[in-house]
């Protein structure tokens, strides 16, 4: 069987081993793959691992050998699941392997967004310290978690670990999902602890969108990209949230309308915003997010630690020995 890796650098700049997967398969390997050149480099293998490249009906249509396709994220929405299942392609994909590091990130923005901690490195470095008549001075003031309520919106892996690490700070918690009733025991309003941890938080509570919205000091998107969530977060949601909200988002860039984000931002309406992810990736120039105040902007990096990264790779062999072996895991086609 012939196979093709059509992104490695998107996951190793020389630091992570593509070898779990390449022992195990005759593998040719792209740096990158576009949609100009994804056919050339296809050609006719047989199984293809990939990330951002789109499959759909014509991309199928065209790879008549293609009888695997393995997703190197846990996302899917760039794969055609109707088409693949028409012509009996597997897809799997790889959950939950970077639930601790994306969870970190959240929480890296919240707490420089909370904190303002760079803002006040730099101005250090820039001698204002030195010329400070008081012992301390701040440029813009702290806002302390402990009390505040959190929103969270999507609880899968990565939303029940920001559950627990709110906890921690004393925090408030609201959660909107799409099916509470997975969560909430015998049927109670209340929701059922997904840890010991949760135990010392002030409150949590499975609660409708707009309630979260307009409850919420600061919300967390950890939801899939979707018919129903494409820019959930526009114009009129942003409308219903406190006035100062904080907005962070390491999840997908199209869950936001980002001329709405931009524009509440300069407004004043939202405090500040945290992005990981944009509507098209690689970052356009003309993205109305890059000329924002008060936003954080980093490249798609909250899954990208070495941990996880490792993780992904071991996991993308081992869903491909389990489609060789006749019994595929982790199959979403």
């Amino acid at each position: 069987m012939k196979a093709v890796y059509l992104e490695e650098g998107a996951v190793s700049r020389g630091d992570i081993s593509l070898e779990p997967i390449t022992s195990i398969v005759e593998t040719k390997v792209f740096d990158n793959t576009t949609e100009d050149d994804k056919f050339e480099h296809i050609g006719d293998a047989e199984a293809v691992f990939t990330n951002k490249v789109i499959f759909d009906e014509k991309t199928f249509e065209r790879l008549p050998n293609l009888k695997y396709v393995g997703v190197c994220a846990t996302g899917y929405n760039v794969i055609d699941l109707d088409a693949a299942r028409k012509r009996g392609i597997v897809v799997t994909n790889v959950p939950a392997y970077s639930t601790e590091s994306v969870a970190q990130l959240a929480w890296g923005f919240i707490l420089e967004c909370a904190g303002h901690i760079s803002s006040h490195n730099e101005s250090v470095h820039n001698g204002d310290w030195i010329k400070s008549e008081t012992f301390c001075y701040w440029l813009t003031p702290a806002m302390e978690l402990a009390g505040k309520t959190l929103g969270i919106v999507g609880y899968g892996n990565i939303g029940r670990r920001m559950a627990e690490i709110a906890a921690a700070f004393k925090m408030n918690v609201k959660i909107y999902t799409a099916h509470p009733e997975k969560y909430i025991k015998d049927g109670t309003a209340g929701a059922e602890r997904t840890s010991d941890a949760l135990s010392d938080a002030s409150s949590m509570s499975f609660v409708s969108l707009e309630e979260l919205l307009s409850e919420s000091d600061i919300i967390s998107l950890h939801c899939p990209m979707t018919k129903d969530t494409d820019k959930m977060i526009n114009a009129g949601s942003i409308s219903k949230m406190k006035d100062g909200c904080i907005l962070i988002n390491v999840s997908r860039g199209g869950l936001v309308d980002e001329d709405a984000l931009a524009a509440a931002l300069k407004s004043g309406k939202l405090a500040a915003a945290a992005v990981d992810v944009v509507s098209a990736e690689p970052m356009k120039e003309d993205n109305p997010l890059l000329t924002a105040p008060n936003i954080i902007i980093t490249p798609h990096i909250g899954w990208a630690s070495v941990e996880a990264r490792t993780r992904l790779i071991s996991t993308i062999a081992d869903n491909f020995k389990a489609f060789l072996n006749g019994s595929p895991v982790n199959v979403v086609s």
